[in-house]
């Protein structure tokens, strides 16, 4: 269904370039959840932009194919491209306070994404059941009551809730999930990822889901995809990358995670800082981070090989097959 190959996006500051999305690849089928994880910064939320193209100035889309059913919609126009948005593919941003416009009503924001990709024209009163509808399946209680009411009347949960009724409002192929439960307690967290997997499975969407959550990942994603400084490091079916983990990063990723009943052992971290993507080192990106470097992995860019079946890493403590 989608299939991303060597996506470049870079902001260009007066700094000098900075390469947010450095070539990257990505495949997703039909019903698929795919996980996108990594630390702040390492250009999870700009691919899912980029597939929109919704890259903000001074950003800019540089190379790359994105084949959405069979259509690169890179070389889509503006024009073209609000047939996608919210159509084919919606989007599930991170913050719904700063997403929802605080002067309209959410029943009648919702009842717009409808209204504007709706080309029978239905009445508006055929608009508003489809609506109440909408907020009766996300779990919302008295949905004519939410209808009526403004984003700051509701809590965090259900602002994300109204989030996820406006991307299912025209029944998309493909959502894309920009850290929807990270604001969210646990409780909420869990109802929200139970009503994304109940949409995986009713209506076949395929999901990305960007995430720092490792336990989230486990539990609802198919298959992930690791980023560090713009590139996919590992990729692999989430059984994989959790239980196997072959990259240096992702294995610093998963032991950072503390494990409940531990009293005694330390929670590890990854020294050092995520890298300035405006003066990345020569080679390898994760190198001053990395326990395992070698000389080598300064000198040259290093490749993403598939090291078994459906199995990549950049790193050169394996051999491609």
């Amino acid at each position: 269904m989608l299939k991303i190959n060597h996506l470049c996006t870079s902001f260009f500051t007066y700094r000098g370039i900075v390469k947010a999305v450095d070539g990257i690849s990505l495949e997703l089928k039909e019903g698929e959840v795919l996980g996108l994880v990594g630390e702040s910064g390492c250009g999870k939320s700009v691919t899912l932009l980029s597939i929109l193209g919704l890259v903000p100035y001074p950003g800019k889309i540089t190379d790359g194919e994105v084949w959405f059913e069979g259509e690169n919609l890179l070389e889509k126009s503006s024009n073209e491209m609000r047939y996608f948005r919210g159509n084919k593919i919606s989007m599930i941003f991170q913050d719904p306070m700063t997403t929802l416009n605080p002067v309209f009503r959410v029943g009648e924001q919702i009842r717009e994404s409808l209204s504007v990709h709706n080309y029978k024209k239905i009445s508006k009163k055929i608009e508003k059941e489809k609506v109440l509808k909408l907020i009766e399946d996300v779990g919302l209680p008295s949905p004519e009551q939410i209808y009526q009411q403004y984003p700051h009347q509701l809590s965090g949960g259900m602002q994300q809730r109204i989030l996820i009724a406006i991307a299912l409002s025209c029944k998309p192929n493909l959502i894309l999930a920009d850290e929807p439960t990270t604001a969210l307690d646990v409780t909420i967290q869990a109802q929200i990822l139970d009503l994304l997997r109940k949409i995986d499975k009713d209506i076949g969407t395929g999901i990305i889901l960007v995430t720092h959550d490792l336990g989230v990942v486990a539990e609802f994603c198919q298959k992930v995809a690791v980023m560090y400084a713009g590139k996919i490091v590992e990729t692999g079916l989430v059984d994989q990358i959790v239980y196997e983990p072959k990259h240096p990063y992702t294995e610093g990723l998963l032991k950072s995670i503390p494990k409940i009943g531990n009293k005694k052992n330390k929670i590890h971290s990854i020294p050092g800082d995520v890298p300035d993507l405006a003066s990345l080192p020569n080679g390898c990106a994760f190198y001053p981070r990395c326990s395992q470097h070698m000389p080598k992995c300064q000198k040259n860019e290093i490749p993403l090989q598939k090291i078994e079946k459906g199995r990549q890493v950049r790193c050169l403590l394996f051999k491609e097959l």
